[in-house]
């Protein structure tokens, strides 16, 4: 069936439809209803059932023949490694660590806080967790010890599994002092701590609480899976809140599956044996969904990679993995593209490679903007699917189901809602806008499963956040339109639209035209305090490395262009070059941070920020234009 056929079944029997999605799950007792809306708008989904997950993603495999198959490839550059484990041996080793970890008392239910580098060991953390029925957290490596001592409050860990440290390009980042932070600050003391030991940064062991990988699993007997229900959480994943303080996002256990089992071989076209390589990291959410869970239900191989775009060791380390391991899918962040694109603006280093195994590239996480889109199908030659989800729904909105048939690619648009989503855009007062019209996205309720049924402990405050503006919906906080032929375009987040003399400016539609620029690699529009018009919009552009163009030039010619793309009134008045845009770990763009700095607003740098030191550049630049306005 295609897509229209499959969205409309959907649409037509819902309950029919997951039902049927859900027969590619094992399970121990199968769900007889889907959708529970006994409590609406808090809906869950397959409670009746009991489910594993960790069975799901290892065990049955070796059950079905393919031990042998290789279930996780380790690709290290920072540390010139490799290695892979078969599903036979990834079985092995997950329930001898659940074993170990019931014998110190974890049990259902139990929070385990997973702090660690990019590791086969990770994912065989928190499949050790799934394999009990005890709920993972894992915090990004690295993370400040302030931010993880929050999530341990939160969340009350019984165990903190981590690694000792982290390597990156330039460094090696310790963690195990963070971690010893983090638990001095925190008023929950975890019972126990297991780390693994990695020999470019040994750590140093508190006595009676800390256990070292290898010694702390000696002698355990290996762990049977454990049925949960339907609705027990698999996971506990926090995402930055607008107050500071973390949402701690719940993913239902059999929700969780289904989806992205369906996702899996719709949208990723992936199944048994297919390498695919999700360019993220296990803090992610694309980490628990394409990393972790989804490849590893689908039967794939995953690549789990260690390593930057650029740096490891140049901008072509991609292509290299690609062509090395038989990579047939990538899910990366448009941010990555253009890093690569920046160094290497012609692909001279694509053509190095052998990629003729290589079938589609899928771009998430940061609007796609069409300049890098474009440049990525003119020098790769498959293609380049946009996609649009977010650490709340945990599998993808809006997509280009490649599995079911391809849709014509729409450039700039994330193409059209998946199964489950009736996405709809909507003016301030929760009314639909025409077709064309910039507004909020917003997701008629319920949501399908394996999306978030509520925050952890925090169930006023996930209705508040996500329910409350538009009854009956789930408010994105992103803006966009939808076209004639029901496509998507994500714009902005709504913070991110900006309002000059009343009229309301998609920054995304700005950025485009900046990027339209030869000699523009990335660029971020922000709204800037003006006391005429209210706002006004300033550009931020980062140059192609090798170009011998005058800044200042540039930034002229992007005044004009805006003005010939958009017209007057855009008011597209200054723009300046710097030399990096702040970023988060993941990738996104930090506008709101830079508008604070701009209007002389007080602001908090992000827990999640990839380099401080970026906000310090971005002030200098915009001390030299005379900003702070405010």
């Amino acid at each position: 069936m295609a897509y229209a056929e499959i969205y409309a079944a959907w649409r037509s029997d819902p309950e029919a439809f997951w039902l049927d999605a859900a027969q590619a799950i094992d399970w121990d007792v199968a769900p007889v209803k889907a959708l529970d809306d006994s409590r609406a708008p808090f809906y869950t989904w397959f409670a009746d059932a009991r489910v594993n997950a960790c069975w799901n993603a290892v065990d049955r495999h070796v059950a079905a023949g393919r031990g042998d198959q290789v279930a996780i490839l380790h690709d290290s550059p920072v540390t010139a490694s490799q290695r892979r484990v078969t599903y036979a041996e990834l079985q092995a080793n997950v329930a001898r660590l659940a074993g170990a970890l019931r014998a110190q008392g974890v049990e259902q239910g139990d929070r385990v806080i997973i702090y660690m580098p990019m590791v086969p060991e990770a994912l065989e953390a928190m499949l050790a967790c799934a394999r009990l029925g005890a709920v993972h957290s894992v915090v990004f490596g690295g993370f400040a010890a302030a931010e993880l001592a929050v999530r341990i409050d939160d969340c009350t860990p019984k165990a903190v599994i981590a690694g000792s440290c982290g390597v990156e390009p330039s460094r090696v980042v310790p963690y195990k002092p963070l971690l010893d932070a983090a638990i001095a600050m925190a008023s929950h003391k975890p019972a126990f701590c297991v780390i693994l030991q990695r020999p470019q940064g040994i750590g140093e062991l508190t006595a009676g609480r800390d256990h070292e990988w290898h010694a702390f699993q000696q002698g355990a007997d290996p762990a049977d899976c454990v049925p949960v229900a339907g609705d027990h959480p698999a996971y506990v994943l926090y995402t930055s809140g607008t107050t500071g303080q973390p949402k701690g996002v719940v993913r239902a256990t059999a929700g969780h599956l289904v989806a992205l089992s369906w996702s899996m071989r719709a949208i990723y076209n992936a199944g048994i044996g297919d390498v695919f390589w999700a360019a993220s990291d296990v803090g992610w959410v694309v980490g628990h969904s394409y990393i972790c869970y989804g490849p590893l239900v689908a039967g794939c191989t995953t690549l789990l990679f260690e390593g930057k775009p650029v740096g490891t060791p140049d901008a072509g380390t991609y292509w290299r993995v690609i062509a090395e391991h038989g990579v047939k899918s990538l899910f990366t962040a448009p941010t990555a593209l253009r890093a690569i694109k920046r160094e290497d603006p012609q692909g001279n280093m694509i053509g190095q490679y052998d990629l003729s195994g290589f079938q589609t590239l899928y771009l998430a996480g940061e609007r796609a903007d069409p300049d890098t889109v474009i440049w990525a199908q003119d020098h790769l030659k498959v293609p380049v699917i946009d996609h649009w989800w977010q650490t709340e729904t945990g599998w993808p909105i809006a997509a280009n189901p490649v599995g079911l048939g391809a849709l014509p690619v729409k450039v700039g648009s994330p193409s059209v809602p998946m199964p489950g989503y009736d996405v709809q855009v909507l003016d301030e007062a929760g009314h639909p806008v025409p077709a064309g019209t910039l507004g909020a996205i917003a997701i008629k309720l319920p949501l399908p499963p394996g999306t978030l049924p509520t925050l952890w402990n925090a169930e006023a405050r996930f209705h508040k956040s996500y329910l409350a503006h538009f009854p009956g919906y789930y408010e994105t906080g992103d803006a966009g339109y939808i076209d004639d032929g029901g496509y998507i375009y994500i714009m902005a987040r709504t913070d991110d639209v900006i309002n000059v003399a009343g009229h309301r400016l998609s920054t995304g539609a700005m950025e485009e035209v900046l990027a339209g620029h030869p000699d523009v690699a990335e660029c971020a529009v922000i709204g800037v305090a003006d006391a005429l018009k209210g706002q006004s919009p300033l550009g931020l552009l980062c140059l192609n490395r090798g170009t011998n163009r005058a800044p200042e030039d540039v930034a002229r010619e992007c005044v004009a262009l805006m003005r010939e793309k958009i017209g007057p009134v855009a008011d597209f008045k200054r723009a300046c070059v710097v030399e990096r845009l702040p970023k988060t770990r993941s990738g996104k763009i930090l506008r709101a941070t830079m508008a604070k700095i701009a209007d002389g607003e007080p602001f908090k740098i992000p827990a999640t920020i990839d380099d401080p030191v970026t906000l310090d550049e971005i002030r200098a630049a915009l001390a030299r234009l005379g900003y702070p306005a405010g």
